[in-house]
């Protein structure tokens, strides 16, 4: 993999690559080697979760009081609001022309089917299916190619987001437009793909955009909004927009809001809880709201509460014995939960294989390779259905519709959807032909077919059909088209829990088992199997359903299809942000962890800078390193004679920087190499500098001196004070006193607004911006080679304190890893300094550093050592 560059993020403070042991270098993904695993990448940018409190932000504080604060929650809730209206039309929009695509498709090729079977022309009819399929998933692929981050699901990517690494462009505008349009085609195209899945990644893009009331797209529109400008905020938003697009994708507000809180936000509270909750309820019934008018013309009346409906479950009424599931049937629920993540972890398995295969073959070729791919996965899918429907098809007995006059509404939609969607080609009069039944008809369809449908499918054909939709579904997730897997894994599982219920029927003797029972629970097997969700996926399909007397049977089957896949492999989407190489954090560590320390699995090789800096000094940081966060430190050299007299202190003090010995040297050296293409200072800067030209005289009072400084907090000591090779070992021990974290951007900031003051002046001279002005360029702020140095004197300083974090969380070097872990995983921390116990900083802590990889490294390392 590539290193570190410039022009990449990356999220920890790393030292010199040559200073890294061989080990290291592949366990941080620097190296390795085509079999291994594919490592967490280092250029993945995290989000500053945790809030800065520096100067800025205690003076809005300060100016808040308690109705600005009403206000301001207020707005919170309007927004959330919109985020869920919105994510709901977009719901919609999808939804609608997904249907009217498919209808004209499927009425066309149905015609010249029933035409061609007595003309004997089914050719005709092959080619018209391959036309409108082929060209709608090359459209899907070009828009794929537009904006890449858009192909998949987006589940991944977005629970990425929401554990606190930013995936560059997930969250854009042109992202939820090239995947909301590319998913209808997608879906429209004959794919075994769902629309339910991208969903949650529209709502997400939704969440992330809306509240900043701007758009990289739209450059040209700008509002006045400095409001929500922080990753802590915009992170807020996104976990709403995930959780309403789940609750759009299948009519489940509450399922989104877990869903959310499980697979993704690794901070949560009360309030956010409530927002989310709200915005979900949003998005469901604007979704419904629209759907039931269009399509019934019944406004108001709230029929169609997601994009995918199971119906309502129900027995009947001839059948006196029937039960919708019983306490024997638990023990078949357990087994087929059993089967469920056996199949899933099979999927997962070769799926993985063919995401290795296309990394390796597809990827690095040409970008139209990709659209070819797709295109041949887009035949083989419409030439494989479409033989398989009219060869393989076996003609059934059509079942009078078992509802009578007093249902409701809604059964009576349902019962009438699964008689319309019932194909009788090449059948006799009352017969249908099952194969085509369940091919050709939309995805939802088919489930309700699986769900509801009284008249029986053939053994052979439920066989036939699971192996090709597992395979070609297996086959598909991955190529570039936005596709879900929500739906597909549904209805595979559907199709193996009905033939489950058939079996049971014809060798068993169990007439009175419900189909659609066993249909329901083969299909949150195998969803189960796939994916590995539980809390959530269970309340997801229970709103689905409308019967909550099936939740025991759904959980049940959900844990028993995770524990069997975890046994195997991962959940999909784990699968596929590890061959992203993206470092998500686990809720924790395991137990083993415990044995190491922060001392054992911190970076010792820091950069930082001092609290009063020279701007040379600052730009050479920002030109020759690419950490976001620097430690704000002082050199106590007033103290450093009475300091080495403890030998423990100085013992300590070895213990953990005796790795960094040459660091400071060699990066005081590449600062100075990096600074010979430096404009000359005797440009002109933006400080409007008054020159001072009295000197302070040599030999001063020292309590004179502090009384003149009073106003610098810090000692005000500058980079060419750097420790250099000729330093003897205590003066190269000195110790960095900590006083605050500042990020990269803020630095950047400073310097682009000339934030600086002249030696001859004092650091209150400095100009001092605001929060608003500090926060106007988020979230893609200026870039350190983007700077017009000239305008900058080297020789002016920046006193940073104002704008540093001065209260960090900070650990101490012999905390366990799993507390380590537990406060940056729950606080969504990016940088944790650790701090000994004099108050030196010895070491810094990022997302890197405990990945699981580098984790199991260390742990290796401490067993070599003792």
């Amino acid at each position: 993999m590539a290193r570190c560059g410039a022009g990449l993020c990356c999220c920890c403070c790393c030292g010199e690559r040559e200073s890294r042991t061989p080990e290291e270098l592949t366990i941080l993904g620097e190296t390795h080697e085509e079999e291994d695993e594919i490592l967490p990448r280092k250029d993945y940018e995290s989000l500053d979760y945790d809030r800065c409190i520096n100067d800025p932000y205690l003076e809005i504080l300060e100016s808040m009081d308690n109705k600005k604060a009403q206000r301001y929650e207020a707005v919170k809730w309007v927004l959330v609001f919109a985020i869920g209206v919105c994510t709901g039309l977009v719901g919609l929009f999808v939804d609608f022309f997904v249907r009217l695509f498919t209808q004209l498709k499927f009425q066309v090729v149905q015609s010249s089917v029933e035409e061609c079977t007595e003309k004997g022309c089914l050719a005709l009819s092959l080619l018209e299916l391959l036309g409108f399929n082929l060209t709608f998933v090359f459209l899907a692929s070009l828009l794929v190619l537009i904006q890449p981050v858009a192909a998949g699901s987006g589940i991944p990517e977005i629970k990425c987001y929401l554990n606190g690494v930013k995936v560059p462009g997930v969250v854009r505008l042109r992202t939820v437009v090239c995947k909301a349009t590319g998913v209808l085609f997608s879906v429209a195209g004959g794919l075994f793909v769902g629309k339910e899945g991208p969903m949650i990644h529209s709502g997400a893009v939704v969440g992330a955009g809306l509240p900043q009331f701007q758009s990289i797209s739209l450059r040209k529109i700008q509002f006045n909004f400095p409001y929500f400008r922080s990753d802590r905020d915009k992170r807020d938003f996104v976990s709403a927009g995930a959780a309403a697009g789940v609750a759009a994708a299948f009519g489940a507000p509450i399922g989104g809001t877990l869903f959310s809180l499980e697979e993704g936000s690794s901070f949560w509270n009360q309030g956010l809880t409530w927002k989310v909750l709200f915005c979900s309820m949003a998005a469901t019934f604007t979704l419904n709201f629209f759907r039931s008018g269009i399509q019934f013309g019944s406004w108001g009346s709230f029929q169609l509460p997601g994009l995918l409906n199971f119906g309502e479950f129900k027995c009947s009424e001839s059948d006196k014995k029937c039960h919708l599931w019983t306490a024997v049937d638990l023990g078949f629920f357990i087994l087929m939960g059993i089967v469920g993540g056996l199949l899933g972890a099979t999927f997962n398995c070769l799926n993985k294989r063919l995401a290795k295969y296309r990394m390796r073959n597809v990827h690095p070729k040409p970008k139209l390779v990709r659209v070819l791919e797709s295109l041949l996965v887009s035949l083989t899918t419409t030439v494989l259905v479409f033989v398989a429907s009219m060869v393989l098809g076996e003609c059934r007995q059509m079942s009078s519709s078992r509802h009578s006059g007093n249902d409701t509404l809604s059964l009576q939609d349902i019962s009438e959807d699964v008689n319309s969607s019932i194909k009788t080609f090449f059948c006799p009069n009352e017969t249908y032909n099952d194969m085509a039944t369940l091919f050709f008809n939309p995805q939802e369809s088919a489930i309700l077919q699986l769900f509801h449908q009284d008249g029986t499918f053939s053994p052979v054909t439920l066989s036939l059909f699971f192996l090709l939709y597992f395979l070609l579904s297996c086959w598909t997730y991955g190529i570039s088209v936005p596709s879900g897997l929500f739906v597909p894994s549904l209805l595979c599982g559907a199709a193996f829990g009905r033939l489950v219920a058939n079996l049971l029927k014809s060798y068993i003797g169990l007439d009175h088992i419900y189909s659609g029972t066993f249909a329901l629970i083969g299909a949150a097997a195998f969803l189960g199997g796939v994916v590995r969700m539980t809390i959530s996926l269970t309340v997801i399909l229970i709103e689905s359903t409308n019967e909550i007397t099936y939740g025991l049977p759904i959980m049940i089957t959900l844990m028993v299809a995770k524990w069997t896949g975890d046994f195997f492999n991962k959940g999909i989407y784990d699968i596929h942000v590890n061959l992203r190489g993206v470092p998500l954090l686990e809720w924790e560590t395991e137990v083993e962890m415990d044995k190491l320390r922060a001392s054992d699995i911190m970076e010792p090789n820091l950069t930082y800078v001092y609290p009063h800096t020279r701007i040379q000094s600052l730009v050479s940081i920002l030109r020759t390193t690419v950490h976001h966060a620097f430690p704000v430190v002082t050199e106590n050299r007033g103290n450093e004679r009475e300091f080495m007299k403890g030998n423990q202190l100085i013992s300590n003090n070895i213990k953990f920087k005796k790795s960094s010995i040459l660091t400071r040297a060699g990066e005081q050296r590449k600062r100075s190499q990096s600074m010979k293409s430096y404009p000359s200072s005797e440009l002109r800067n933006m400080c409007d500098e008054h020159i001072a030209t009295e000197e302070p005289p040599e030999k001063e009072d020292l309590l004179q001196q502090m009384l003149e400084r009073r106003y610098t907090p810090y000692p005000s000591l500058y980079p060419d004070q750097s420790p250099s090779e000729e330093w003897t070992m205590e003066e190269r021990f000195r110790p960095l006193t900590f006083h605050g974290l500042i990020l990269r951007s803020q630095l950047v900031t400073l310097l682009d607004r000339g934030v600086c003051y002249s030696e001859s002046q004092s650091s209150a001279s400095q100009p001092r911006l605001s929060h608003a002005e500090m926060s106007e360029d988020y979230p893609r702020y200026p870039d350190i080679h983007d700077l017009d140095l000239t305008l900058l004197n080297p020789r002016m300083i920046v006193d940073v304190t104002p704008y540093m974090n001065p209260s960090p969380f900070t650990v101490s070097p012999n905390t366990h890893v799993s507390q380590v872990f537990n406060l940056f995983r729950t606080m969504g921390l990016r940088h944790l300094p650790v701090v000994n116990a004099v108050g030196e900083v010895v070491g810094i802590i990022t997302r890197h550093n405990l990945t699981h990889e580098f984790l199991q490294a260390r742990l290796r390392q401490h067993y070599q050592t003792i």
